[in-house]
């Protein structure tokens, strides 16, 4: 059997995922410290020692640890006060938990495109927004703004404008912790900020997310609705709907083996990307995704534009060839106003994240992946580009282009 580009693909090869967790004996000592403790309950030191721990790494005063950063984002939103018939705008190149809770809140998302710089929410396009929407009397209830694929968006400009209008901000950082811009951390912008701990992120506790800012009120108004909203008396007492969206104890004691990791999990992403970067480079039709100056990426996920007409296949066609030799890649997140579940919904703005999902392929980016599986998906890069146009890949290989 061949593959697409007529490789063998019988190989029996280990799979290479895209973004596996990385964890190991700190993660397990942990875990079996939180057991041991006899806090199994879903409350207990643990959060709270990652609680402050998280918060801290990301300059905030205090955060609410919750069962996934799905759930920190609904509290969030709903602390700021988003309900029935609210408008709340957000990054439309965004997985779809960003927009849900908006939803389930019965507000209205409005999606914005991206910036080719950032990828991010366009912030020239939000002042022009957020301008008309002041003159007509329409200003959102909140926007969401979405840190995408380990990048911080253009925080100064975008905190500029919404202050101008007051209009409250929640960060969605759940793909950038670490980053930054500016020097300041991903997760310490606007009234809110949410981070996750799903499987896939830089650090996992298998599951979970925080909910940080900087007013304790706020806080432990958070805790409260995820412990179902129960009112302090002696029986169960509840006056509002609440959640059950607190984190276990022991996967907080593995989220706190995780953060200590943090710097050194950050620095492996990148250094896959440099590598992806400095053997792809020399390929034409391929642009990988920029870091503007000032800001400093997780590179969460390592991730490349393809065009077909200069590199010779689609990036499907390559995705489909990684994945016939066992290879794990992902097109770029199919925006919000492309997806059914959001028809006709406005959209301010047109193109570019349009372009981004067209031409973008997500690569094996995870800290536990190993120089030989790197080779592998650069392997398969180049061998589909030299069938597709051969002339061109020989003068490049000649020229020291392909190394």
């Amino acid at each position: 059997m061949e593959s697409p580009f007529g490789m063998d693909c019988t190989t029996t090869a280990a799979r290479v995922y895209l973004s596996p967790p990385d964890v190991g004996a700190a993660e397990r000592d942990a875990l079996a410290s939180a057991f041991d403790s006899g806090w199994i309950a879903p409350l207990g030191p643990q959060v709270d020692a990652f609680e402050e721990a998280l918060a801290a790494r990301v300059q905030r005063r205090c955060g609410a640890a919750t069962n996934s950063g799905t759930a920190a984002l609904h509290l969030g939103l709903r602390l700021l006060g988003v309900g029935p018939g609210d408008a709340v705008w957000l990054s439309t190149l965004t997985f779809v938990a960003s927009v849900s809770p908006v939803r389930w809140l019965g507000a209205e998302p409005v999606f914005l495109d991206s910036e080719a710089r950032t990828w991010n929410l366009d912030p020239e396009l939000l002042e022009q927004a957020l301008a008309e929407a002041a003159a007509r009397g329409r200003l959102p209830k909140v926007l969401i703004v979405v840190d995408i694929y380990g990048q911080c968006a253009d925080w100064p400009r975008i905190t500029a404008a919404c202050e101008r209008y007051g209009v409250a901000i929640l960060e969605d950082a759940a793909e950038a912790l670490g980053a930054r811009v500016g020097g300041r951390p991903a997760g310490s912008f606007g009234a809110l900020s949410a981070v996750s701990f799903n499987g896939n992120k830089i650090i996992t506790c298998s599951g979970g997310g925080m909910l940080v800012g900087d007013d304790p009120e706020l806080i432990e108004r958070a805790r409260w609705l995820a412990s179902q909203a129960r009112e302090p008396a002696p029986h169960y007492q509840h006056e509002q709907l609440g959640y059950n969206y607190r984190l276990s104890n022991l996967l907080a004691g593995v989220g706190l083996a995780q953060l200590g990791r943090l710097d050194a999990l950050i620095a492996a992403r990148r250094a896959n990307y440099a590598h992806y970067a400095e053997a792809l480079g020399a390929l034409p039709g391929l642009q990988f995704m920029p870091e503007p100056e000032g800001f400093a990426s997780t590179r969460w996920l390592s991730v490349l534009l393809v065009d077909p007409d200069r590199f010779g296949v689609d990036r499907e066609a390559l995705r489909v060839a990684l994945a016939a030799e066992n290879i794990e890649a992902r097109p770029v997140w199919k925006p919000m106003h492309l997806q059914p579940v959001f028809a006709g919904c406005r959209m301010i703005g047109a193109g570019v994240t349009d372009d981004l999902f067209a031409r973008g392929l997500c690569l094996p980016s995870g800290s536990t992946l190993r120089a030989e599986d790197r080779e592998r998906v650069i392997a398969v890069f180049r061998e589909l580009h030299r069938r597709a146009r051969p002339q061109v890949a020989m003068a490049a290989a000649a020229a020291g282009g392909l190394r």
